[in-house]
């Protein structure tokens, strides 16, 4: 028999998949209309920020993320490129080829906000699916 807790973090794991897939999918749609790389992160952005709510679904673009230093909160705080659904971080890249630090730039903004997935999307690829990169946060 599953607890209340088990059954609680399925339920959110299967909405954290489905947005993914959906963000995926509206990517895949921008690298496509936009003729695959060439352009600057801010314009993929703000094009799939654009695709996602002619998709209802719901995102926010830039939202900041205050760090906490020992009880003193940070001048400047990061921002997060999309935030899908309150659960899904986006990282917008475009880049000829990922590096570790994207990743590991997804990941801490995970732990910060205590979300459990990311991806990291570099439209600098000539096939969006080779740029993808799902981060996961164990918690």
């Amino acid at each position: 028999m599953i607890n209340a807790e088990t059954q609680r973090r399925r339920d959110a794991e299967k909405v954290e998949n489905l947005l993914s897939e959906q963000v995926i999918d509206a990517a895949i749609e921008v690298h496509k209309v936009l003729g695959g790389p060439g352009l600057l992160e801010s314009l993929y952005a703000d094009a799939l920020y654009h695709e996602l709510k002619l998709r209802d679904i719901p995102v926010q673009s830039q939202v900041q993320i205050p760090v906490i230093y020992k009880n003193h909160r940070l001048r400047d705080p990061m921002r997060l490129d999309l935030l899908v659904g309150h659960k899904v971080i986006i990282e917008i890249k475009a880049k000829e080829q990922e590096l570790d630090v994207h990743k590991a730039q997804v990941l801490t903004y995970l732990r910060l906000t205590g979300l459990r997935l990311g991806l990291v999307l570099n439209f600098g690829q000539g096939r969006l699916l080779d740029g993808l990169t799902r981060v996961a946060n164990g918690l």
